[in-house]
């Protein structure tokens, strides 16, 4: 009689591939404690999109036992946060990969019934503000133990910032969150030297040097250092705490930056300036950690919809020169482009390919803006001293090289793999980016065969990209390109598609109650699209988050680099004025949208959204 072979259990299903959640799988992996152990606001999923994975993953390949408990119970007897018990070196802790108040309220403040990073979409499995909840948690049961912040929560509120959901100017979140220090953006170079420095012994409170970390502190200003106006000085004038932002700003776009200090409360918070942008060795090292692209088997096959989304996609660089005023991209990862070299990419797409549930099909091979892959300055030297927060607006810089040839190559080389049956591109496409002239003519060339092959081979039958709206004026203040660019981008769109015998749309994105934008701008916006044709679908109504522009125009009423004084709507009755143009060719819109363009006095915008069926008869 032989003995029976176990077989070794699939990637999704064995708990030993994964980090630790539980006392009994870190039995497994033969540990009695773990040296940094990670609390998280979202569910864990070990994938490169993830950023506990990332991080727990990082510290992983570096030598440290790291484990992490996924949206840990703060309302029971905390029995999740004393679960692990201490670990030898830190707590990490993050609310997971949005702010916490984005992801609970919508832009009227509603509460939303769903939660994207949770298993099976379920709401309440975290707390607002987790950064807070679970920092107050541990200081209370392990006083001792150093505690790291980091995220995207922790990350844009690491100065003062304007809290759209309580109405209200808040101090940097250390003031409320009992953490020894934030790391803010991307955080696996700051958060490997902090353990390195923790294990050879040094004390939190004497790491003070570490770029990217944010930290309360009692020393002295240099010179050089950028002092901005304290938190009760912007309470008093919130005009001083849009002149911080644009220091803030221009200090989280630059290539050597410069430390920032601001006090509250009679405390000093220190914020160190961004390491510089990744090198393709260093990127390539945290795209090639052995994630194994899964949920932890914990949640037995429910679904957690951002998971679902992202699965089968990959992430082929970080950082977004566009620097729109809405967004916060380049102020959690920078302006400056870090690519992953083809090589890690076509490694990953093989990962991908032998993944259980593949059906032949990749669902993004973007970034934050899928066509900046490769791209940066002619002359880095130009780029190192530049503090210009975006490459684009308000044109394309004369130095950058928006050469989209190692794109095209990538896309090539995905797409001769036998296994895959097509690759789409799902991250949002900048236009303007791929449309501007470059000094070599062939480069022009391929940034027009470009736009075709995304156009036929990349797309699922619809295109979404982004113009937010049709007004130039708000659209300079969106740091976004004329409308004009769209409609030539809509004709070429248009052309290709004949030409290849294909009946596919373009869908464009766009944004009411922006900064700057009124009734009539947004009047203009509804008769324009519907002139084009669209019954427009992704659209939404502007949400103050921290850390950007237009949220520090919102709350101040000024802009922050020319002063100038911008309308802004504020009220629920102004924001739903200015919404319900979107849809004005809903029946039960049309009678107030008719009144609204009365009061405007613009009887020209009601005849051509509404004319009459026949002109003739009075």
């Amino acid at each position: 009689m032989t003995d029976h072979i176990r077989r070794p259990l699939p990637p999704h299903l064995d708990k030993k591939l994964f980090l630790p959640t539980t006392r009994d799988e870190m039995a497994m992996l033969g540990w009695d404690r773990a040296d940094v152990i990670l609390f998280s606001g979202d569910a864990y999923v070990d994938h490169p999109s993830f950023g506990a994975a990332v991080i727990g993953r990082t510290l992983q390949a570096a030598g440290y036992r790291v484990a992490i408990v996924p949206q840990p119970n703060w309302r029971d007897d905390l029995r999740d946060f004393r679960k692990l018990g201490e670990p030898r070196l830190f707590f990490g802790v993050s609310a997971g990969a949005m702010d916490s108040m984005v992801n609970h309220y919508t832009a009227a403040r509603r509460l939303r019934h769903d939660d994207a990073y949770t298993p099976g979409g379920r709401h309440g499995a975290r707390p607002d503000y987790p950064t807070i909840v679970y920092s107050s948690i541990l200081r209370q049961i392990y006083p001792e133990i150093p505690i790291v912040a980091g995220g995207i929560e922790a990350s844009l509120r690491r100065l003062s910032h304007y809290d759209y959901w309580e109405d209200r100017l808040r101090p940097s979140i250390l003031h409320d969150a009992p953490a020894d220090m934030i790391i803010y953006g991307m955080g696996e170079r700051p958060i490997v030297e902090i353990a390195r420095r923790l294990d050879q012994g040094q004390k939190i409170s004497e790491i003070t040097d570490v770029p990217q970390t944010v930290f309360f502190t009692d020393t002295p200003a240099e010179t050089t250092d950028i002092v901005l106006h304290s938190y009760e000085e912007c309470l008093a004038s919130p005009a001083l705490q849009s002149q911080n932002f644009r220091y803030i700003e221009e200090e989280s776009n630059r290539w050597h930056g410069h430390v920032i200090r601001q006090s509250a409360s009679g405390r000093t918070v220190r914020a160190n300036p961004m390491y510089p942008p990744m090198t393709t060795a260093e990127i390539d090292a945290v795209f090639d950690l052995p994630f194994t692209r899964y949920p932890h088997p914990r949640y037995k096959g429910k679904e957690i919809p951002a998971y679902n989304m992202i699965r089968h996609s990959v992430c082929m660089h970080r950082g977004c020169f566009g620097g729109c005023s809405f967004c916060t991209i380049s102020a959690h990862q920078g302006k400056f482009i870090a690519s992953r070299s083809k090589e890690s990419i076509m490694r990953e797409v093989r990962q991908v390919t032998r993944m259980h549930d593949f059906k032949g099909y990749i669902s993004d091979l973007g970034g934050p803006s899928a066509n900046m892959y490769a791209i940066s300055g002619h002359d880095r030297s130009i780029c190192e001293r530049c503090a210009r927060p975006s490459c684009l607006h308000p044109a394309p810089c004369p130095n950058l090289n928006n050469d989209h040839r190692p794109l095209l190559d990538v896309y090539r080389s995905v797409d001769r793999l036998p296994e895959i049956k097509k690759s789409f591109i799902g991250s949002g496409v900048r236009y303007d980016l791929c449309m501007a002239p470059h000094r070599e003519p062939d480069v022009n060339q391929a940034n027009r065969d470009y736009m075709r092959e995304l156009i036929t081979r990349h797309v699922s039958g619809r295109l979404k990209v982004a113009p937010e709206h049709t007004s130039d004026r708000v659209l300079n203040l969106m740091r976004k390109p004329s409308f004009a660019l769209f409609h030539k981008f809509k004709r070429f769109f248009d052309k290709t598609n004949r030409e290849a015998g294909l009946r596919q749309q373009l869908i464009p994105y766009f944004i009411s109650s922006h900064p700057g934008c009124t009734p009539a701008d947004m009047a203009e916006l509804a008769a324009e699209t519907k002139e084009l044709d669209f019954h427009l679908e992704q659209v939404q109504d502007f949400t103050p988050t921290p850390m950007t522009v237009a949220t520090e125009i919102y709350y101040s009423g000024v802009h922050p680099y020319t002063r100038e004084k911008i309308f802004t709507a504020r009220s629920p009755r102004q924001k739903e004025e200015q919404r319900r143009f979107f849809f004005w060719y809903e029946r039960d819109q049309r009678e107030a949208i008719i009144r609204s363009l009365r009061a405007l006095h613009r009887p020209d915008l009601i005849q051509r959204l509404y004319p009459p069926r026949n002109p003739k008869r009075r």
